[in-house]
């Protein structure tokens, strides 16, 4: 198989990513024009960042959904550029909340996608309650990280990430549980053919994208599996 190029896989990624990209790209030649260095920084920081999960899939062999590639690259604007850049965590109150929630229900998905291809399909090879905690752990480790993320670019650069402190970190570490608790709980409910439609067809479209890492997929064995 041949390896695609950046280019290629640039080209391949769908509107709405393309349509941030265009609008970082303009961001940044604007604030360079009028001289706004650390706009300009941004903009390509944040640019650079939204490459990252796509070179990372392309990288190890795993096609990502056109929903998850969206939803990433949308996270990764709203948070750094529209957040950082434009204040939008200090004009709109729910912002923070609605992006820790979001992207914890996000990581509680995916992480339940990534033990699932671990038992490569296997809805048997292990209690679902325990991939369900698996996924769980991974989504809030996710948050946890992201918090010590925030603080260090408080300390090091001088922004404003945690905002109020110690209620700003534990209000998002509480959301990213809950948010979490359900995208395992979503995952959990896939396991016995339940649960809402759009996470069914979040599970059923990356399986089917690859379906290489899911080879015991549908087939059953005996054992409670509970």
């Amino acid at each position: 198989m041949t390896r695609k190029t950046p280019l290629d896989i640039a080209r391949m990624q769908p509107w709405p990513v393309k349509v941030i990209w265009g609008m970082l790209a303009f961001e940044f030649l604007l604030a360079l024009f009028e001289r706004q260095w650390p706009l300009a920084g941004v903009a390509l920081f944040t640019f650079v960042l939204t490459l990252v999960p796509l070179y990372v899939s392309s990288r190890i062999g795993i096609s990502m959904p056109t929903a998850l590639v969206v939803a990433v690259t949308g996270f990764i604007f709203a948070t750094i550029f529209l957040g950082e850049a434009f204040d939008f965590y200090n004009r709109f109150w729910w912002w923070d909340i609605a992006l820790h929630g979001g992207s914890a229900l996000g990581f509680g998905l995916v992480g339940f996608v990534f033990v699932f291809m671990l038992f490569e399909g296997d809805r048997y090879a292990a209690p679902r309650w325990a991939m369900a905690l698996i996924a769980f752990s991974f989504a809030v480790t996710i948050g946890a990280l992201w918090e010590i993320f925030e603080f260090g670019m408080d300390q090091i650069f001088g922004t404003n990430m945690q905002k109020s402190g110690l209620m700003d970190t534990m209000g998002d570490l509480i959301v990213d549980v809950i948010g979490g608790a359900l995208g395992a709980l979503a995952g959990w409910a896939y396991l016995y053919g339940r649960g809402p439609g759009f996470t069914r067809a979040f599970f059923e479209d990356f399986v089917t994208r690859n379906r290489r890492f899911f080879r015991k997929i549908g087939k059953r064995r005996r054992g409670r599996g509970r």
